[in-house]
């Protein structure tokens, strides 16, 4: 039998479908006994897995693992598999292992890892552990020899969603993955394409899942969202693609082919592209239910996003500001803010520009965060532009760590480039401006506190008035208020 084990990522009522071990499960259905392990529905997960090791001959545990405390909770439940039951095979595989290989496989109880998409190398992994090939000819995969020496092999060709079968949703009760959010009742997920043809300087995803987006056919996409319709009563559905709208025309074909479903959805796309899209694709994709959009703006200065290799321009964002509002749909703008080559410089002109955006979109939601560098794979230098230096942890316990655990979430980078005084005024700025615009997307907030938080925060705002929000403070913390920055990571 062959564990997959999904480790615990987020708080219950935050918990979606497990879609990394889904495409596993979908690569071994009908052909491997398996197991499914989602630490977020099972209580406990390390006592699940040991249970079935004594029920069953485990051929390997597969351990999905993103940064965070997902990785955390992944070296957890491995080390006490490895300490035991010393003689299950222990792969990794996901983000985590895909970004900080190296780090990944010092662990003594990881044996291998997987780097990028999974589902061809776990069944060519399975082959070499019955003897059947050779550990060297797997493509994707690094490992460990009896020795303990490491090997890396060649890089495994990404292939696009519709050369796999369908997520086996029958593996799993779906119906308490459907949770409520801000759009639905049911909320399902989804995942329509794989890589990023883009090069941000900033990101890991396109040295994890390759230079090209491969996506998947509008006929597939629809399909699966009416069996989540049908079948398990979804009203809305979050699309986890990095670019959902890479190309006008398979947009207006999706959202052409969905708007029966009647569906409330929320999905991520490039300020470039969809500035460019004529006002007919834009309605068709409000007509589909769109009714939230995740756009990674970056930055208000032009001379840093060139410096990123983002390829958009603070124009463009100002315009998709102004289309989303004319077509009813809310933006999100993600902004990584702190340059390290003119910090103080990369703040001032962002947080004017926000304020320009709200002036144009008052709907718009803002997330702003501290800029944070990603090595590329096989890098252990962890350079940056800028020619920074960042010395990343070499293990799972070393990310662990809270300094890295903070690093990871964002929450509080220590980035030697950031001055205190820039630090304070952008984190001061955040919740000032979180104050004044609450995010509807709490469900659960009370509309009184909505009201308090703006009411308190106005003058704050007004002013340009950022330093010792102390009453703001304290405020968010009576009221708890959910910060989409945090569930989004």
């Amino acid at each position: 039998m062959i564990i997959l084990y999904h480790p615990r990522a987020t708080r219950p009522r935050s918990r979606r479908l497990p879609l990394a071990v889904l495409a596993l499960a979908a690569a071994l259905e009908g052909k491997e006994q398996y197991e499914i392990v989602d630490g977020n529905l099972e209580d406990d997960p390390t006592a699940r897995i040991l249970e079935l090791i004594a029920r069953h001959k485990i051929e390997l545990l597969g351990v999905s693992a993103m940064p965070g405390p997902q990785m955390v909770a992944a070296m957890e439940t491995s080390r006490e598999i490895r300490r035991l039951h010393p003689h299950v095979p222990i792969c990794w595989g996901g983000y985590f292992p895909s970004i900080y290989p190296d780090a990944a496989l010092n662990a003594r109880y990881v044996d291998f890892v997987v780097r990028g998409q999974g589902e061809d190398t776990l069944l060519e992994l399975l082959d070499a552990l019955r003897g059947n090939r050779s550990l060297d000819s797997v493509k994707g995969l690094s490992y460990k020899d009896m020795f303990g020496l490491r090997h890396d092999n060649g890089e495994r060709p990404m292939k696009g969603p519709d050369e796999f079968p369908w997520s086996p949703f029958h593996r799993l009760p779906v119906e308490k993955y459907l949770g409520p959010s801000f759009f639905g009742k049911r909320t399902a997920v989804h995942h329509a394409s794989i890589g990023c043809p883009f090069n941000c300087s900033f990101c890991g995803v396109h040295a994890a899942y390759g230079n090209k987006e491969k996506m998947e056919s509008p006929e597939r996409t629809v399909a699966i969202l009416t069996h989540l319709v049908e079948c398990y009563g979804a009203d809305s559905v979050q699309f986890y693609d990095m670019n959902f709208f890479l190309r006008e025309d398979h947009a207006r074909e999706l959202c052409d082919r969905m708007a029966h479903l009647n569906l409330r959805w929320w999905c991520e796309a490039r300020v470039d592209i969809m500035s460019r899209y004529s006002d007919e694709t834009f309605a068709a994709i409000k007509r589909a239910g769109c009714a939230m959009i995740f756009f990674g703006a970056e930055s208000g200065s032009d001379w840093v996003l060139e410096e990123m290799q983002k390829g958009i321009t603070t124009q463009q964002t100002l315009e998709i500001a102004r289309r989303t509002r004319q077509f009813g749909i809310i933006p999100e703008f993600s902004f990584v803010i702190g340059n390290p080559n003119d910090p103080d410089r990369d703040t001032r002109e962002t947080l004017r520009f926000i304020r320009k955006i709200k002036r144009i979109n008052p709907d718009s939601e803002i997330i702003i965060q501290h800029y944070t560098p990603t090595p590329q794979p096989h890098d252990a230098g962890g350079e940056m532009y800028g020619k920074i230096e960042v010395p990343f942890p070499d293990s799972p316990a070393g990310w662990a760590a809270k300094e890295w655990m903070n690093f990871t979430l964002r929450i509080d980078t220590n980035a030697p480039w950031l001055k205190r005084r820039t630090k304070k005024l952008i984190d001061n700025f955040e919740i000032v401006v979180g104050s004044r615009w609450p995010t509807v997307q709490d469900i659960r907030a009370p509309r009184w506190s909505r009201i308090f938080l703006q009411v308190l925060s106005a003058w704050r705002y007004a002013l340009h008035f950022y330093n010792f929000p102390f009453e703001l403070h304290l405020a968010n913390q009576f009221i708890s208020l959910r910060k989409p920055k945090r569930e989004s990571l």
